[in-house]
């Protein structure tokens, strides 16, 4: 029936004008030519679609066949051969616009893998297409490559060394399918830029003008292409080095993009540096935040920096310092995200970028960049509210590496930034951690360093050795700090001699007791007095009968947490207390005299910290 049908539209049309085509004839040609290709009926078809005497027909109606035959080329049904036949016939014969359309839709899929497949068999043919349209194929290219990476951004990422190997999403696959489909048109646009500079010299600039605008177009799509792969999936996934993987197709795929990048007159070294560098006019539609994207940049320099790709092409004549403020840039904004693998990113750019730079080098003028200031508070936010506990402990390590990195004089300021801004106990625990090693280096080294000693350093102490609220600072919430700042002090009585006093704290102690000692023993009063009462209540609590369970509950995730025992209270209590007595001992170190009593008292002190930390 369906045969029939074909047959005799095909015989009435062969009678007419192509303009001359009713709606009905092609929806008659189109639904019983998909039937005949459904039912099997290949070699009627076939043998319709190669009569010379159809071709005008083909040419203008034979797309409509593309989803039956596209069904049959995935299924790989028995009828193969046939529809392979017809399918090549049409890409050679059919307008190229409807090709191309109909192909785009085709390649739209929700399943992972018919996206995989639907993309291998059809980046070659609708590579053949855009070749077809000449030198008017620019838009028409964008608007295919748009839809391959929304159909690639579908699939899943390779996550292990062997879900990569196996290529278990076919997503590796599918981007060495998208390096074939690119490939001419990179080549395309190679020559016309060499053509272009070998005419500029004899032809008229407006010729020449009218030339290049067209291969700009093409270019801006292959630049807009490499952009988006750049950000997806290249900075989604991590990729493998040489030593853990010998072949890894998405490392084969990144370089790639850079060669294509480099191809179209794109400098890598131009795409690493811009944040510092004088920006360009670029001619074309695209306004330079849309042409070179935030991500997408940072994405080239973690390719280079972290992966050493496209090593052969980047100058090594740049400073490390200079390498360092410009991959901050693109640092800075990764650390300040929240998905897990641009802060992976973030981290791994900026440790890269310092351990080039040599230790104690960077000068206190660098301080005067925001960059500078901004980055560590998202560095902050890393290691004290990043969900995974090795990010978190990488940031630190990039951290310290930082901190290593400044010359004695940037050290203090960027300290005195630190300990203003980052309003966390931790953290600032860990900066006085850093001023004590600072102050012990400079009073072993006797190399002149006046900035962690005398004069200079005061400042620094006097920020140090305060609490933030006076008496009424919580004293829990600020322990790392407290403890920190009560092991500095007792640092600097133990190590500076009265008679010597190089750090000037012998001269600052009684600014010291009243502002720091004093307040701090009326909190650690007020707080051992309050964790008193709350013991003695809890025992009270505990021996009475009729409150043997806690009327508090909590919930979480819909459930209820088990309710806190008495001898969990009492047991906190107890912890609170002893964080208490350390430092009430602590406070009576710096004014002993007796040697005897001084050690007795110290390694007591130190028993009790251990037990805290």
């Amino acid at each position: 029936m369906a045969l029939d049908m074909l047959s005799d539209v095909v015989q009435r049309c062969q009678a007419l004008p192509v303009d001359s085509y009713t709606k009905e004839d092609h929806d008659v040609f189109m639904t019983a030519g998909r039937t005949c290709i459904e039912e099997g009926n290949s070699v009627q078809v076939l043998s319709i679609i190669l009569d010379e005497k159809n071709q005008d027909m083909v040419s203008c109606m034979g797309w409509n066949l593309l989803p039956a035959l596209i069904q049959v080329l995935l299924k790989k049904e028995d009828n193969l051969p046939q529809c392979l036949g017809i399918f090549n016939h049409l890409l050679e014969t059919c307008r190229p616009k409807e090709l191309l359309i109909g192909l785009l839709e085709l390649l739209e899929q929700d399943d992972p893998d018919t996206i995989a497949e639907s993309l291998h068999l059809l980046l070659n043919p609708l590579q053949k297409v855009l070749l077809r349209l000449g030198s008017r194929k620019a838009s028409s290219l964008g608007m295919a490559l748009s839809t391959v990476l929304d159909q690639l951004a579908k699939l899943p990422l390779p996550h292990t060394k062997e879900q990569e190997e196996d290529d278990v999403f076919s997503l590796c696959r599918c981007c060495t399918d998208l390096t074939t489909f690119v490939r001419p048109f990179v080549q395309e646009v190679r020559l016309n830029l060499l053509t272009s500079e070998e005419l500029s010299e004899s032809t008229t600039k407006m010729t020449i003008g009218r030339d290049n605008d067209r291969e700009d177009e093409l270019r801006t799509e292959l630049l807009k292409f490499c952009m988006k792969t750049l950000s997806y999936p290249l900075f989604e996934v991590q990729l493998k080095d040489t030593d853990s993987l010998a072949v890894s197709p998405l490392r084969n795929f990144a370089t790639e993009i850079l060669n294509t990048l480099s191809a179209i007159r794109e400098s890598i070294t131009s795409l690493v540096y811009q944040p510092l560098l004088k920006r360009k006019q670029v001619p074309g539609f695209l306004e330079e935040e849309v042409r070179y994207p935030q991500e997408s940049l940072a994405s080239v320099a973690h390719l280079v920096f972290v992966h050493h790709l496209a090593a052969d092409v980047f100058p090594c004549v740049f400073s490390p310092v200079f390498s360092l403020r410009c991959n901050m840039e693109h640092v800075c904004p990764l650390l300040s995200r929240r998905e897990e693998t641009r802060i992976q990113k973030g981290l791994e750019l900026y440790e890269k970028s310092l351990v080039r730079v040599e230790d104690g080098s960077l000068p206190v003028d660098l301080m005067e960049i925001k960059t500078f200031l901004t980055l560590p508070q998202n560095l902050v936010k890393v290691m004290t509210m990043c969900q995974r506990q090795d990010l978190r402990s990488k940031g630190l390590k990039v951290f310290q590496l930082s901190i290593d990195k400044f010359d004695t004089e940037a050290k203090h300021k960027f300290f005195q930034y630190m300990l203003k801004t980052s309003h966390h106990s931790g953290v600032e625990g860990y900066i006085i951690k850093n001023i004590r090693n600072q102050i012990n280096v400079a009073l072993q080294s006797g190399d002149g360093n006046t900035w962690f000693q005398g004069v200079h350093l005061l400042p620094l102490l006097r920020k140090v050795l305060i609490l933030p609220d006076g008496p009424e600072t919580d004293l829990l919430e600020n322990l790392d700090r407290l403890m920190e700042s009560l092991n500095l002090l007792r640092y600097l009585i133990i190590r500076d001699k009265v008679t010597e006093n190089q750090t000037g704290i012998w001269t600052e102690l009684y600014k010291i007791e009243d502002t720091f000692m004093k307040p701090l023993r009326v909190g650690l009063n007020m707080s051992r007095a309050h964790y008193e009462r709350e013991l003695h209540n809890t025992m009270d609590t505990k021996r009475s009968k009729d409150k043997e369970e806690s009327k508090i509950s909590v919930l979480v995730g819909g459930e209820n947490l088990p309710h806190v025992t008495s001898e969990s209270q009492i047991q906190v209590c107890h912890c609170l207390m002893l964080k208490s007595c350390s430092c009430h001992i602590y406070l009576h170190l710096y004014g002993i005299n007796d040697g005897q009593t001084l050690m007795c008292l110290l390694r007591l002190y130190t028993q009790l910290y251990t037990r805290l930390t």
